[in-house]
């Protein structure tokens, strides 16, 4: 949803289905869907000048910090200010729209209560679907939280090697390889350890201190001496990075600087 939220096509495709509801609600309205057009178009600035100002301002910076009373002074502010400029913008649309026919546009169109509403329904939508996305976001962030605090709880990996279980500690651990059923899991000091196990279950045991960087390569990232675009080095082994994996894999070294 994070995407979501910084895509510009999702804000570019909700715009326009903002403007094509409020032109069809003021154009029957008004029986004149052309001048309910363009009277949206000048309105429209203020729209989300106000909505993003509410949502991806006040809402993060105060309401979610639990800062309500800032967070309501601050929404009456920008409810005062988004109003004066709205009577602003009625004043020069009407101007503009003076060139069509007033008398088919109904009471309506002077309606300034209504078009607070219309104004405030708008942000209080978007308000409504980025607060949803943030609280999922929260809730993914505690449970992946939650999750790696249970691995960390047990600090070694337990894998069955000669029919023996055995406990490799994280520390030790410098990379593991897929040996198609098998793994191989290279450490420091205790050699190179073979299990028969899947590389993708391994990895969903591991902490958040392994990195997936190729379908056959795990490593330990505080390991990594040396990286680039194409391969990084562990302890002196110089291990491909997938073409898939690319992207992650720089943003979460790079994140590491």
């Amino acid at each position: 949803m994070k995407q979501n939220i910084t895509n510009p096509l999702y804000h570019f495709i909700y715009w326009l289905l903002v403007i094509a509801i409020l032109t069809l609600i003021f154009g029957r309205s008004w029986k004149n869907s052309e001048a309910a057009f363009f009277y949206i178009v000048f309105l429209l600035p203020v729209v989300i000048g106000t909505s993003y100002f509410f949502n991806f301002f006040l809402v993060p910076k105060y309401l979610l910090k639990k800062k309500y009373t800032r967070f309501a002074l601050y929404s009456f502010y920008t409810l005062v200010i988004s109003l004066y400029l709205e009577m602003i913008v009625l004043t020069f649309s009407f101007i503009y729209l003076v060139n069509f026919n007033m008398r088919n546009m109904g009471p309506n169109s002077s309606d300034t209560l209504l078009l607070a509403v219309v104004l405030y329904l708008v942000v209080f939508l978007g308000s409504f679907l980025f607060l949803t996305q943030q609280i999922s976001l929260h809730q993914q962030e505690i449970s992946k939280l939650t999750e790696e605090s249970e691995k960390m709880k047990t600090p070694f990996l337990e894998v069955m090697s000669n029919r023996q279980l055995k406990r490799v500690p994280y520390k030790d651990i410098l990379y593991i390889e897929s040996l198609s059923d098998y793994i191989k899991i290279v450490t420091i000091g205790n050699g190179e350890i073979i299990s028969r196990e899947k590389i993708s279950n391994i990895e969903k045991k591991l902490p958040d201190i392994f990195l997936r960087i190729h379908r056959s390569f795990i490593v330990h990232i505080e390991k990594i001496t040396r990286f680039n675009y194409d391969e990084v080095e562990v302890d002196n082994i110089t291990l491909n990075i997938g073409r898939s994996y690319k992207k992650l894999v720089r943003e979460r070294l790079k994140s590491m600087k």
